[in-house]
């Protein structure tokens, strides 16, 4: 279809131009049976959400997606763009992308009059027909829809009641396209009530003109629920007229979650180091994730991005990368006390309650940490015997290291820990293994009793023995007031 170049030979093809929502519509059934992959990239919604979209694509509708923050929502948007057309045509210089065959706008109707057959063609790239816009308070309905242009009007000597004095807002340039509104709340209620007749009518008027464009786009949208009271609210007749509401959530499993964090994080670095990531590390990384919606102290309503294990993950590469090039080292291979080296990614990320402010951010993301830690050790080590090497610290061992410590420095200064060595080849510091990999291993294990309070660490003195509970004494017998008021027996006691 490219090599077709004017009107004439267009018409001769026998092409017909499709609204957008059949278009979409058509191309996603031959995607499903084909058995294609919908949106790529999007992970752990294979159940939920995707089936839900597909329904919504398959009835034509204008849809929201609406979750908290992280939950992929504006890349599913994007993953639009995938069932358009790779091309359409168009009347070149047009700013709304008129259909050549059924033109909107004044000064395309006329072009297609004087020209004819002779009209040359342009072709518009699916890339081309996607328009977002982030809604905030400060957008106009000039902004979305048009207003007058007095410029224009000056320029070609025209009235002001022409309408080829129209300049087009955001939403007529998206026709024959998708329209996508993130963060839909934020925009003013009057500018919502703009969007009405689009939604019901197809339609949009500009600033009073008695011309109404019949604009083909398919509108989309998505919101966070906590927004409706936080920031803004969706005006009822506007939900009223969308026709699905998609909700989104975050990653189910873990495995799921370490997918997304791996597809997303930057951790293949340049130049001659080579990074190799535990599957252990991975685990504890996204862990600090799931702790951290779960726990009482942060806010759930708020929620927690799935780009606090992605931002997480980058820093605990960069520290075990900064280590490496310190000690000389080729290989980079994060440990688990990097975790607590990325806590600027993990501060940021969540909203504390009450009780959360009190003990301070810095102290929740390390309770988080610990938590992850212990539950991703438990899991792997649960029914091995670890009590030689808490026999060990028991006996008044110590190790004093940090995590700037060298591998060479961890192997050599666990080489006398009884059964370290043995616990460290189950987390995959075998033999053959490399240096950095059995000293983030012998880590791992330091990090997982330290985590079960089986040993006790100090970022000055290293790993130790275990803190002994406070012993229980008797409770101390103190003089009460009842003792300094001898009140007569049988009667009650009075306080003023």
């Amino acid at each position: 279809m490219a090599a077709i170049e004017t009107l004439g030979e267009l018409r001769r093809s026998g092409y017909r131009s499709r609204p957008v929502k059949q278009e979409v519509r058509d191309n996603l059934v031959c995607k499903l049976r084909s058995g294609e992959p919908l949106f790529p990239g999007i992970i752990g919604f294979d159940e939920t959400v995707i089936p839900q979209l597909v329904n919504a694509v398959l009835s034509r509708h204008n849809f929201i997606l609406l979750g908290l923050r992280g939950q992929a929502k504006s890349r599913i948007l994007r993953g639009l763009v995938d069932l358009l057309d790779e091309q359409i045509p168009v009347v070149p210089g047009c700013e709304i992308h008129d259909d050549p065959l059924a033109p909107l706008c004044a000064s395309c109707r006329a072009r297609v009059a004087r020209e004819g057959d002779r009209l040359p063609i342009g072709w518009l790239r699916r890339d081309e027909r996607y328009v977002e816009k982030l809604a905030t308070p400060d957008v106009t309905i000039a902004d979305m829809v048009g207003d007058i242009d007095p410029i224009k009007a000056a320029q070609a000597g025209l009235n002001l009641s022409d309408e080829l004095t129209m300049h087009y807002g955001l939403l007529p340039r998206a026709n024959r396209g998708i329209f996508a509104i993130n963060e839909l709340p934020d925009l003013a209620g009057k500018i919502q009530v703009g969007l009405f007749n689009i939604l019901q009518e197809g339609d949009v008027q500009i600033k009073g003109y008695p011309i109404r464009l019949r604009l083909d786009v398919m509108l989309v949208f998505t919101a966070n629920p906590e927004d409706y009271t936080a920031r803004g609210k969706i005006i009822t007749p506007l939900k009223d007229r969308i026709g699905s509401e998609i909700r989104t959530h975050y990653p189910v499993t873990r495995t799921n979650a370490m997918a997304i964090t791996k597809q997303e994080a930057w951790t293949e670095r340049t130049g001659a180091m080579k990074v190799d990531i535990p599957a252990y590390v991975r685990e504890v990384v996204e862990e600090v994730a799931f702790q951290a919606r779960t726990d009482r102290k942060i806010d759930k309503r708020s929620g927690v991005s799935q780009r606090l294990p992605i931002t997480t993950l980058e820093l605990v590469v960069s520290n075990a990368e900064r280590r490496a090039l310190a000690s000389g080292e080729t290989l980079v291979v994060p440990r688990v006390t990097d975790v607590y080296a990325a806590l600027p990614s993990i501060t940021g990320k969540f909203e504390l309650e009450y009780e959360g402010e009190l003990r301070g951010a810095e102290q929740i993301a390390r309770d988080l940490i610990r938590s992850a830690v212990g539950s991703v050790f438990t899991g792997l080590f649960d029914g091995v015997d670890t009590r030689t090497v808490v026999e060990w610290f028991d006996l008044g061992g110590s190790l004093p290291l940090s995590d700037g410590s060298s591998a060479d420095e961890v192997i050599a200064q666990t080489r006398g820990v009884q059964g370290l060595r043995e616990l460290a080849e189950r987390a995959g510091g075998g033999p053959g293994a490399a240096g950095p990999a059995v000293a983030s291993a012998i880590d791992f294990v330091l990090e997982g009793l330290y985590a079960q309070k089986k040993i006790s660490r100090n970022e000055d003195r290293g790993y130790s023995a275990a803190e002994a509970a406070p012993r229980r004494g008797a409770r101390r017998e103190e003089v009460t007031l009842d003792e300094d008021i001898r009140v007569p027996s049988g009667k009650k006691k009075y306080y003023n």
